[in-house]
């Protein structure tokens, strides 16, 4: 027997066993270890996605990524976060002692040993993130994302009851909570909606294969919803997963402002040449030196090459007339060219941005503060040219 929470119930014809675990329980991965060992099942599944499971069991799989693709894609700000949240959750094993996701881990390791299927039941991170944000009004996903950078910043152990709570829920939710004001923004995405979405996979893979006893090794935070779901099961869990995996379309208008910007910009120049020769010259002359400038600035604090630096500020005047491609990309693809990251940087990534000062180290987590740092730039100097050339029509008029 086990005290970790465990229950057995009829799902379709077949018997789902869950396992509630502790994601940073060594007491957890024994009770997995034993269960799987008693030969009883004939699948399991765990609380990972595809995502997660290749960074559980291929450590080096970060060398794989291509970064530049990351970037073009817009991924970076994710990537980045991702390794903030990775970050945090390194700070909890190194303060106590603990390797979160042992218990999935042992789950992998005995499945093997068994032979038998592992079903990946988790939607992937990549999705949940982007759902939490959209549910967050985007000042409380500022506060997320600047809590998230701080983090980096802080020395400070976590609290004993941020521990508890991690012990008691789920790793993703506890990891989030700790930057952010009210849990409850963060239940549906983090802990309802996964609820229904692991249910609707065991469903699924019962009624494709039809295992007739499968153990789930899931955090004990999902055990009340995953037996609701389960019990009440959904007349289409194909059509239900595929409603949690969409990601929703944002407003519109944020897309429309750096073109409505661009406009107001280009009627400013116009307007200026007008009046005026000088004048004209004097707001191309202030967009350039404003919006290179900031931009510059951003790469220089991601201690990026000198060169990058100056790409930077050549580029941010010319990019922010262009919203379809940043000022961030472009530092950023000088930046590769110049620090080309070598396998070890790939290999060390998780290790260097465990400590604020290795993201400034590694080539790889200093090329996605490039592009973040020098976008920030571009952007801020768009706007302070903006509305300094108005200034400058307005008093001129």
């Amino acid at each position: 027997m086990t005290a970790e929470p465990l229950e057995t119930l009829p799902v379709n014809g077949s018997e789902v066993t869950l396992l509630g675990t502790a994601h940073v329980s060594r007491a957890s991965a024994e009770a997995v270890e034993r269960l799987i060992d008693n030969g009883a099942f004939q699948a399991v599944a765990v609380e990972l996605c595809a995502s997660r499971y290749q960074a559980l069991v291929t450590p080096d799989h970060l060398a794989q990524m291509d970064l530049m693709q990351v970037i073009r894609q817009g991924k970076a700000a994710m990537v980045a976060a991702s390794l903030a949240m990775a970050a945090y959750q390194q700070r909890i094993a190194e303060q106590f002692g603990i390797e979160p996701g042992a218990e999935q881990r042992k789950a992998i390791e005995m499945a093997e040993r068994h032979s038998l299927p592992l079903l990946l039941i988790d939607r992937e991170i990549g999705i949940t993130l982007k759902r939490t944000a959209a549910a967050l009004p985007w000042w409380k996903r500022w506060t997320l994302l600047t809590g998230l950078a701080l983090s980096l910043l802080s020395r400070e152990e976590v609290e004993e009851e941020e521990i508890e709570k991690l012990k008691e829920g789920d790793i993703l939710e506890t990891t989030f909570a700790e930057f952010a004001h009210d849990r409850r923004d963060l239940y549906r995405p983090l802990i309802e909606e996964r609820d229904q979405y692991m249910a609707a996979r065991l469903l699924q893979e019962i009624d494709d294969n039809g295992q007739e006893e499968i153990l789930a090794v899931v955090g004990a935070g999902h055990l009340k919803g995953l037996k609701r779901y389960l019990r009440s099961g959904f007349e289409d869990p194909q059509r239900k997963i595929e409603e949690l995996e969409a990601v929703p379309e944002g407003s519109r208008w944020p897309k429309l402002v750096p073109w409505i910007v661009v406009a107001l910009v280009l009627a400013g120049f116009v307007l200026g040449f007008a009046r005026s020769p000088r004048l004209g010259w004097e707001l191309v002359g202030n967009w350039v030196f404003i919006n290179g400038t900031l931009s510059a600035v951003g790469a220089a604090l991601a201690a990026a090459h000198p060169l990058t630096v100056l790409t930077a500020f050549v580029a941010a005047p010319i990019t922010s007339l262009n919203p379809t491609i940043g000022a961030g990309m472009v530092a950023a693809a000088a930046e590769l060219w110049l620090r080309k990251p070598t396998v070890r940087d790939f290999r060390d990534l998780r290790r260097d941005t465990a400590r604020w000062t290795g993201w400034w180290k590694n080539r790889v987590s200093r090329t996605l503060l490039v592009f973040l740092f020098s976008t920030l730039g571009s952007a801020a100097g768009t706007y302070l040219a903006g509305f300094l050339i108005a200034g400058k029509l307005a008093g001129a008029g």
